[in-house]
Parts: structure tokens; C-alpha cells; sequence
């Protein structure tokens, strides 16, 4: 399979899911100097076989043996690679409230290969504070210092009625993809994409799902 085949196929949002799964799976059960098979990782992620096969063998420079499976490290560093991991990409946070500041506090995202350099707030009495080894500036300062750092990825944590200023600001500065966690959808160029996390809706699947779980216990 050549790469321009496997780009075409690696556009699917699908895979584009899936595959941190299949990592985190990798790294935490797989004997790295080994071998592991579809079906093994099929069955623990609940699966297709056939899925799971052509996801990897998509991003696989080797593509995997018909008996003996995938390569588990070169596999492991496909996927970062194919993902980005292994490019640290870095960015910063507008809106330092209790979301913003948990997000800066969590180190696990460096693992997947982001790094939030600083947060920006338009609360005098934050900027200037330090949250661990990030520092939170004004987001007057914003556009000088994506524009200075080439910064591309913003992260908007404020409430719903700012996010599409602040999202407005971040195109301005140069932020060219936007992890948005305010509820409220936000117009973008189309050169800007937009990840949108909504938790009230998360929740609420949450909550439907466990709803349909106890109904599905009482009728046995």
C-alpha cells in the first residue's frame, strides 16, 4: 500500500478515533518486542477483526504478518508518527477558571504531543500568576505572542457568551486549529478547523445510556 493510499484511507474521522485507542492499548498490554494479532486486540477493544486489521495495516510501514501479526514497537511508532505524537505541537489556553486551570495543571497531554506553553485571561488579578510553570498573561497579549511563537492551536475554555470573540482573536493571532469546550457552536474561515467538546452533551448520553442499562437489569 503506498502513502498516498494510506492518506486517502487515514482521513476517515473514524480511524482518526480510533487510533489513540489502539495506542493506549499498544502501550499498556502489548510486549513491545513481540508480536500481536488483530483478533488479540479485536476482542479486548470489542471490535471488528476486519476493522481493526485494515486500521492498522493502514498505518503500518510493515502492514503486518498474515499468522504472526503486527510488530508491536514499530507498531506503537507508526501510530505516533502517523497521529503526530512524536512532533510536540504546542499551544495555549484563553478563559483560566477552573476548567482552564485543570486542563494546564494535566501533564498527560505531552504524551500525545501537546504542550500548553501558557494561559490567557481578562482577569487583571490572574495575569501575571503562574499555574505550575505556565504562565497567564492578558489576552490583549495574545495575537503578539501566537504571532512571535507561531503558535497554532488554541483552547477556548471561556463561557459560551465569549467563546466566538474569543475564537475571533484566536483566528486574528494565527491559531489555525481550536479545541473549543464553551457550548455554543463557533463560525470559523475555512482554513480554521474547530474540535468541539461538549460536556453537558456527554453527559447526557452518559446518563441516557445508564438509564437504558437499569431499565434492561429490572426486566430480569
Amino acid at each position: 500500500m503506498t502513502n498516498k493510499t494510506k492518506s486517502a484511507y487515514a482521513i476517515s474521522k473514524q480511524l482518526l478515533q480510533r487510533l489513540p485507542l489502539y495506542l493506549d492499548y499498544l502501550k499498556n498490554f502489548a510486549d513491545r518486542e513481540g508480536y500481536i494479532s488483530a483478533p488479540l486486540i479485536a476482542n479486548a477493544m470489542k471490535l471488528n477483526e476486519v476493522q481493526v486489521r485494515k486500521d492498522l495495516a493502514s498505518v503500518s510501514s510493515s502492514g503486518g504478518k498474515p499468522k504472526s501479526g503486527f510488530a508491536a514497537g514499530p507498531l506503537i511508532r507508526d501510530i505516533e508518527k502517523f497521529l503526530g505524537y512524536d512532533n510536540e505541537d504546542e499551544a495555549v489556553i484563553v478563559g483560566v477558571g477552573h476548567l482552564g486551570r485543570a486542563l494546564m495543571h494535566y501533564r498527560g497531554f505531552e504524551e500525545y504531543g501537546l504542550k500548553i506553553l501558557m494561559g490567557f485571561d481578562t482577569d487583571e488579578g490572574l495575569t501575571g500568576t503562574n499555574i505550575g510553570d505556565k504562565q497567564i498573561l492578558h489576552i490583549s497579549k495574545m495575537r503578539d505572542v501566537c504571532e512571535r511563537l507561531k503558535i497554532h492551536i488554541g483552547i477556548i475554555t471561556v463561557p459560551a457568551g465569549s467563546a466566538q470573540e474569543v475564537c475571533d482573536q484566536m483566528v486574528e493571532a494565527g491559531i489555525i486549529a481550536i479545541w473549543n469546550f464553551a457550548p455554543v457552536h463557533l463560525t470559523v474561515p475555512d482554513h480554521v478547523v474547530v474540535q468541539n467538546v461538549n460536556l453537558a452533551s456527554s453527559l447526557v448520553i452518559l446518563t441516557k445510556r445508564m438509564a437504558e442499562k437499569l431499565a434492561e437489569k429490572e426486566e430480569f
